[in-house]
């Protein structure tokens, strides 16, 4: 594991570099179809841009799956207190083949420049009664269905233990302060597949008896990395279709990914009125 945290932490040297910055306050992982809530939220903020692509910075894969563009975004807002974000444009995944270490590695790399709280999003089918395609939903907790962790080994010295705490995983605090922002949010359990299939109907019977309202195939091996760094963690899906088995047609990797876009433009406007207000 010891490469693995000097790999992030040469990736934040070098952003520091490219953007100017030495430090950033926020990160945000944008999820499927999520690129368009960059440009809300920069607005939202008003804030000035600096675009980096993550392959310059080392430990970044270029993406397979459509959504997601390989680029980090160096947002600063104006006036005082200062907001320094990061926005990945997009993620890799567990089922594009890349072991868990390169899946956290963008968001050991934020804790690594100075991001003390993570806001990670995702597309993610809906499983509870109620939940409509484009819905905005805070993740409370997660079942981590993926069978890998990237905890596994001993970290180096000078790193917390490995047998992190994950009771209030996804923090309290800043969930209280999305619902502020946002009273209509509704919260739910998210459900961790490993991918890159859709489940069956049978699985989504499963979830739903073992807890879940939401289920994906992203988040929750970035989330625990986060933790383990001592960031908080707030966690947002966006619901793009009824999981398997409770739609009239089946499941379509365009369509979600569109049903992302259609949606982003509105979940940045809602973490231009949250991230301010989390540091």
């Amino acid at each position: 594991m010891s490469e693995e945290f000097a790999s992030a932490a040469a990736s934040a040297a070098r952003l520091a570099e490219r953007t100017g910055q030495p430090a950033h306050d926020v990160a945000v992982v944008l999820g499927s179809g999520w690129s368009p809530a960059a440009d809300a939220l920069a607005d939202g903020l008003a804030a000035t841009v600096t675009e980096v692509p993550v392959a310059d910075l080392g430990g970044f894969p270029a993406s397979t799956v459509p959504g997601h563009a390989g680029t980090v975004l160096s947002m600063l807002t104006p006036g005082e207190p200062q907001l320094r974000l990061l926005v990945f444009v997009g993620r890799v995944h567990l089922y594009e083949g890349h072991p868990v270490s390169v899946v956290v590695h963008g968001v050991r790399t934020a804790v690594a420049a100075g991001c003390r709280v993570i806001t990670l999003t995702n597309a993610a089918g809906g499983i509870a009664e109620g939940f409509t395609v484009g819905q905005p939903v805070l993740i409370r907790d997660h079942l981590n269905l993926t069978g890998r962790s990237p905890l596994t080994g001993p970290p180096p010295e000078g790193y917390p233990s490995r047998f992190t705490d994950l009771t209030g995983l996804y923090s309290p605090r800043l969930r209280t302060l999305a619902r502020e922002a946002d009273p209509g949010l509704a919260e739910g359990v998210y459900a961790a597949m490993p991918g890159p299939h859709y489940e069956t109907p049978a699985e989504i019977s499963m979830l739903r008896t073992l807890g879940a309202d939401l289920v994906g195939m992203s988040t929750a091996l970035e989330a625990i990395a986060a933790r383990h760094l001592g960031a908080e963690v707030l966690a947002i899906s966006l619901v793009t279709n009824p999981a398997a088995g409770l739609a009239a047609h089946g499941l379509d990797h365009a369509e979600v990914v569109a049903a992302g876009r259609a949606a982003a433009g509105r979940m940045g406007t809602l973490l231009a009125r949250v991230l301010p207000r989390v540091t």
